[in-house]
């Protein structure tokens, strides 16, 4: 096709489109851009910023056979069930992860040139070679932490030929809007809010979930026993003048997005949409191989 005329993209758990925004920072023209999302304030960020997106709804309701033929497939079915997170994970069995084979399902109907699906990086070897042999392709791990100030490992299998990204070698440090952090990179899990506790931030501390910065760069760069030992006995209020936990601005630029991308939202929605979203810059690097002419 003439890439001038544009192409036609199907995103399935489009999420805040990160697939679109991604396009459009490549100078890559869209044509139609069909998304499958339920979710209604990823649906509000999206409409917000490409308003003639096509929305199809339940990926359960979508019939391929009545799309036009789709130049891109991309879809990051939902990883809940194959995340080692979950101590019960039921993988591809379980209702929420088993979505990929309605995915499945369209790619058949839509049979697209370029397809991409990412997922979990810590789902089981099993469910990584069901996904292998189902789509005739070898998943290629990627960490964000590549591209981006956060450890974020994720598998890409894709009929595109593009390799691992070059290191830019960026630290969490860069993206913070004051105070100092204690480690070079971001944790991996985006959504899980730090409370402004004591308990919070001993969470913090002891499981590495959630994302804060500290006030003094003293206490920042203390082991994290000699931080645990200043804080045993503080009230929530004495604790709160060392840590506060990132804010929406920061936590975008952890997934590379821009600063105001989810101005629209409230803080825990955009916090949950951000967690959920395609790293910008990995999806760029991979869709940057695909010949679209």
């Amino acid at each position: 096709m003439n890439i001038k005329n544009g192409i036609n993209v199907l995103s399935l758990f489009d999420g805040i489109s990160v697939a679109q925004l991604a396009l459009k920072e490549l100078n890559i023209p869209i044509n139609s851009y069909h998304s499958s999302e339920i979710d209604k304030n990823a649906k509000k960020v999206t409409l917000h910023h490409f308003p003639g997106t096509i929305q199809l709804g339940d990926v359960r309701n979508v019939d391929g056979t009545t799309l036009p033929p789709i130049d891109l497939m991309i879809f990051g079915s939902p990883c809940q069930d194959l995340s080692s997170m979950r101590k019960d994970r039921k993988g591809l069995e379980g209702e929420k992860s088993g979505l990929l084979f309605e995915a499945l399902r369209i790619m058949d109907e839509v049979k697209p040139k370029y397809f991409v699906l990412e997922n979990v990086g810590s789902m089981s070897k099993y469910d990584k070679q069901i996904i292998n042999d189902l789509l005739g392709v070898e998943g290629k791990h990627i960490n964000s932490n590549l591209v981006s100030n956060c450890n974020r490992h994720r598998i890409y299998w894709s009929n595109i030929n593009f390799e691992q990204p070059t290191d830019r070698k960026l630290i969490l440090q860069n993206i913070v809007e004051d105070g100092f952090v204690d480690r070079k990179k971001g944790n991996a899990v985006l959504t899980k809010n730090v409370p402004y506790t004591v308990s919070g931030l001993k969470r913090y501390l002891t499981k590495s979930i959630g994302q804060v910065a500290f006030y003094t760069k003293d206490f920042a760069y203390a082991p994290k026993n000699e931080k645990l030992d200043i804080i045993e006995g503080m009230t929530n209020d004495e604790v709160r003048k060392l840590f506060r936990p990132l804010n929406t601005v920061e936590l975008s630029r952890l997934q590379t997005l821009p600063d105001n991308y989810l101005e629209i939202l409230k803080k825990t929605p955009s916090h949950h949409c951000i967690g959920n979203s395609f790293t910008l810059e990995v999806i760029k690097h991979i869709l940057s191989h695909a010949d679209f002419n």
